[in-house]
């Protein structure tokens, strides 16, 4: 799961605790994965989106990674376009358009 979220994410291990913590460093983004014991049993208890730019090519990234498209066809509802993955190890994300990218300006 690492290696998929650093390279996902682009950011670099900067520290490991036990075995069972990773601490990931991005620009101004720090994130911290942890292992727990207890397979997966039902939906994730938390949801991560991530919004970028253009949402087929950062979804054929992440398969390219180890995720797994799991709706063959994007979801579309009031204005936004998303895919649903799952990362190697089995845990839900969405891949999103950002919508800062496609608003209007402000005038």
């Amino acid at each position: 799961m690492t290696r998929f979220w650093r390279d996902a994410a682009g950011f670099a291990v900067v520290g490991v605790i036990e075995g069972r913590y990773v601490s990931l460093q991005g620009h101004d983004v720090a994130l911290t994965l942890q292992q727990v014991e207890e397979p997966k049993t039902v939906k994730n208890r938390m949801h991560l989106d991530l919004l970028v730019d253009d949402v087929e090519s950062e979804v054929t990234r992440l398969e390219a990674l180890g995720a797994s498209r799991l709706t063959p066809t994007a979801h579309e509802e009031f204005g936004q376009t998303w895919f649903v993955l799952a990362d190697p190890e089995g845990n839900e994300f969405c891949v999103a358009a950002d919508p800062s990218a496609t608003a209007p300006p402000n005038s």
